[in-house]
């Protein structure tokens, strides 16, 4: 398996970033902070679909 991906290596760390997130549940848009989760201790997955935004 290759350990390079989009500039980023295996080990290295991920860049801060916000994005904005949509909670299904609540039906609520909200904007996601990468160092808020690290400043609680949360863990992080991060996924993408470059190409198919769905909105149902």
């Amino acid at each position: 398996m290759d350990d390079v991906c989009c500039g980023l290596r295996v080990g290295d760390s991920v860049p801060e970033f916000e994005m904005e997130t949509f909670d299904p549940q609540k039906g609520l848009f909200s904007t996601f902070k990468l160092r808020q989760n690290m400043k609680k201790g949360w863990w992080t997955v991060l996924f993408f679909y470059p190409a198919d935004f769905t909105f149902v």
